[in-house]
């Protein structure tokens, strides 16, 4: 983990970027549904960063199904539960569900029975309601009863749905009020035994879940505390105190966030960390405000070139770095030119490789950033008296036994057996693990059967990198208390990370505790750095700073510093998308294995919240979910199929790559053809976008359709969120029917309804398409390889990329 890494070395060929010349229409007139904005900051400091242009976030991460136009009869059909649908789409939309549409978990589920359909669109209006009701009175156990007076009779069923969906799956009636903790069973209700690897928040959250379905569940941990990576220590000192959080320490939007829901719940306020910034040069004098300034939009600049570039070259792109990429652009650009400004650009790169606990050279230009459309958006904030807070509470009744370091998973059909150290056995019918993937990357644990190739592969190609932190309780205050960070540079582009950045906690420690953050290569370095001349370096920054104003620092009373790189429970920080790797790692991760027996949760098992405490969180929440779903099927004799085949998985990394070079383009649709170009009922895959200003044809045109209100609602809320973030959804038809609805007039809406009344084609996400598309992915690819192999090498393929609305995360 702490090897040393060359500094980043610019690209020998590229010298410039293609011109935008792909302009997109205005899109067309909408009812202002006031929707809020969410943050524009991204990665996990925020301070001082500009959303860039473009991302690389897989369009089929997130492939909802979404409501076919419904016909103006069935508008009647549409239930009225209050006057304030947009309001409650927009909770939705921050708790992580669509605003108007189905998610693919909700799909596998079956909470409706007709995916598009009017019933589809009443589920929603309740499935909306139900997530608002609880986010307003979070301390209470939501029951499903006080709603029926609200649904007509024969939409009861909806109401159930949409209820034991949220309560399953952990969105409602979740963490550590009162009364949710009384609904708890005293004893197990069920016969399954659940063991959970880890005490961190993913293994925390999975078993406060499986411990109110009923399950018999065990924690086992390593160390002699829980909380894993988020590790609040109390630090003392000359009649001092305070609570230093040495691993996990921001919660990174309150959008939606269920650890700042479980916050609520305890009645811990929430301390909004300020964007004031200010930054040092290396000898302590502050930096010149213009010159910052400048530096700041060029370094924002080169951010937005290198999401055009990464476009523009393809699947090129994914054996790129992304500090290869800005090193190319600066050399370039000539933008920063003097030293003052070189030290400002290393400080902004330090500031991204703490982002993303990995050094930038080794940061995939393709996919670095592909989560950044699901920040939860909102404040970033500090917890008073630390995160470990939230750890204890979770903690509290969960059956943990700690040092117990496991060593070996073995899994089959008739359940586990997870062995610790000194030989202890202890079986089970399923087993989650939640160790780091530091720890599996490393070998730490050994598996029985040996884990599935591409799961061993997505281990290897994701990124575990590192921070570090000098923590230190000072005799007062000598620093302002007018701000929250500040910044510090370096002239040695290798030591760039080396206390950059401080955080002062003396508002919400409970004493004068400020942090220095060491990111990059220099946090590797810091491995082996004495703490003693690690704290001396610290302070000689901070005298160059502050006595020069008049200010005495002091010594201070006690100093911490982290080694989380050679800590043997988690090897390493968070992870990161490195060269090579993409989103789709996250997603394998995240696959059981031995047909429902063997689980996994953290934060390297979602694609959409890497690297974050609240990530961490949400699939110990997920994972609980499936537990219990394949337990239920093996009740019941039935076989689930909870993790996509590997044939699927490939498949569906196919069909990216085919639909980077479709075979017809019409709007907002794109085609593949198979089979022979003369045959009509040959095969095609339609896909549709639903993301960004319309494209409009020329010929299109014609007047506007007066709707209900209740659907016209749905649509234009439709519109916005589809400007935020583009969705993809398929369908499976011939190569006639695709061809036909090429030549119909009017634009998109009316090819929609083209597709789905008058061709009867249901549009689904990318899961839904089934294993009849698969064969024909496959023969596509087949085909085309055939092609490329009698044509020669292909040219790579210029376009700019899309810009979905970028969102910000914090550790």
């Amino acid at each position: 983990m702490a090897d040393q890494q060359p500094p980043d070395t610019p690209l020998p060929l590229i010298s410039s970027l293609p011109p935008n010349t792909d302009p997109m229409p205005p899109p067309a007139p909408t009812l202002d549904l006031q929707i809020p904005a969410f943050s524009s900051k991204r990665k996990r400091t925020g301070f001082r960063r500009k959303v860039p242009s473009g991302s690389s976030a897989d369009p089929l991460a997130a492939s909802p199904a979404p409501h076919p136009p419904i016909p103006a009869s069935a508008a009647d059909d549409i239930i009225v539960i209050n006057r304030e649908p947009t309001a409650e789409a927009v909770t939705a939309l921050t708790a992580g569900f669509p605003a108007d549409s189905l998610t693919d978990e909700e799909i596998e589920a079956g909470v409706v029975s007709d995916v598009g359909g009017i019933e589809q669109v009443n589920y929603i209006l309740i499935r909306n309601h139900l997530l608002t009701r609880w986010r307003e009175t979070f301390n209470s156990w939501l029951a499903k009863e006080p709603f029926a007076a609200l649904i007509p009779p024969h939409c009861d069923h909806l109401l159930t749905s949409a209820y034991n969906f949220l309560v399953s799956h952990g969105h409602i009636n979740f963490g550590v009020a009162p009364a949710i903790k009384e609904r708890l069973p005293k004893e197990p209700t069920r016969p399954d035994t659940v063991i959970v690897v880890g005490a961190g928040l993913a293994g925390l959250a999975a078993a406060r879940q499986l411990l109110a379905f009923g399950f018999k569940v065990v924690v086992l941990e390593g160390r002699k505390r829980c909380g894993g990576r988020v590790y609040t220590k109390k630090m003392e000192g000359g009649g001092r105190s305070a609570a230093a959080d040495l691993g996990g320490s921001v919660l990174t939007g309150t959008f939606g966030n269920p650890l700042g829901i479980v916050a609520k719940q305890l009645g811990l306020p929430m301390h909004k960390i300020r964007d004031k910034c200010p930054l040092y040069r290396p000898d302590g004098s502050p930096v010149d405000p213009e010159v910052d300034k400048k530096v700041e939009n060029t370094y924002n600049k080169f951010l937005d070139n290198s999401s055009h570039l990464r476009a523009s070259m393809g699947d090129v792109a994914m054996d790129i770095s992304l500090g290869a990429a800005l090193e190319t652009l600066r050399q370039a650009d000539g933008g920063v030119s003097t030293q003052e400004e070189m030290n400002l650009f290393n400080w902004h790169i330090a500031n991204l490789e703490y982002a993303n606990a990995g050094l930038s050279s080794r940061l995939s230009l393709a996919f670095w950033d592909q989560d950044d459309p699901y920040d939860m958006g909102g404040d970033h904030c500090f917890l008073p008296g630390g995160n470990g807070r939230l750890v204890q509470a979770l903690a509290e009744n969960v059956p943990i036994v700690y040092e117990k370091t496991v060593h070996t998973v073995r899994y089959g059909g008739d359940g586990v057996q997870v062995v610790v150290n000194g030989g202890q056995v202890y079986e089970g019918d399923m087993a989650l693990c939640t160790v780091p993937l530091g720890v599996l990357k490393n070998g730490g644990v050994k598996f029985v059967p040996e884990l599935p190739q591409r799961k061993l592969d997505s281990i290897k190609r994701l990124g575990f990198g590192l921070l570090n932190k000098v923590a230190m309780l000072f005799p007062h205050v000598f620093w302002s208390t007018d701000l929250d960070t500040f910044g510090h540079l370096t002239e040695d582009p290798s030591h760039r990370g080396e206390f950059f950045l401080f955080y002062s906690y003396a508002t919400v420690a409970g004493g004068p505790l400020l942090m220095a953050l060491v990111a990059g290569e220099a946090a590797h370095n810091f491995q082996t750095t004495p703490p003693t001349d690690a704290v001396s370096s610290v302070l000689r920054i901070l005298r160059g700073i502050y006595e020069p104003q008049g200010v005495e620092v002091p010594d201070p009373l006690q100093s911490v510093c982290t080694r989380w790189g050679t800590d043997s429970f988690s090897l390493g920080s968070y992870s990161h998308v490195a060269v090579g790797a993409s989103g789709d790692d996250y997603d394998i991760l995240a696959e059981s294995v031995g047909d429902g027996r063997l689980f996994f949760a953290g934060e390297a098992t979602t694609r959409r919240y890497p690297a974050t405490m609240h990530g961490a969180f949400i699939t110990g929440v997920r994972e609980a979910a499936n537990i219990s779903i394949h337990a239920n099927a093996r009740a019941t004799k039935t076989r689930v199929e909870k993790s996509p085949s590997t044939n699927a998985q490939a498949c569906a990394t196919l069909l990216v790559d085919l639909f980077r070079q479709p075979d017809l383009e019409f709007g907002s649709f794109s085609v593949i053809f198979g089979g022979k170009a003369s045959d009509p009922k040959s095969p095609a895959i339609l896909k549709v976008e639903l993301g960004g200003p319309r494209k409009k044809n020329a010929t299109e045109g014609g007047k506007t359709e007066q709707h209900h209100s209740n659907k016209s609602l749905f649509q234009q809320l439709q519109s916005h969120f589809n400007q935020q973030q583009q969705l993809y959804v398929y369908a499976l038809l011939s190569r006639q029917q695709a061809m036909e609805l090429r030549e119909v007039r009017g634009g998109d809406d009316m090819r929609l309804h083209y597709l789905c009344e008058k061709l009867g084609v249901k549009l689904v996400g990318r899961k839904g398409l089934g294993p009849g598309a698969d064969a024909v992915i496959a023969s596509i690819k087949a085909d085309r390889n055939s092609s490329r192999t009698k044509s020669g090498p292909s040219k790579l393929r210029l376009g700019i990329s899309k810009s979905p609305n970028l969102l910000h995360r914090d550790p």
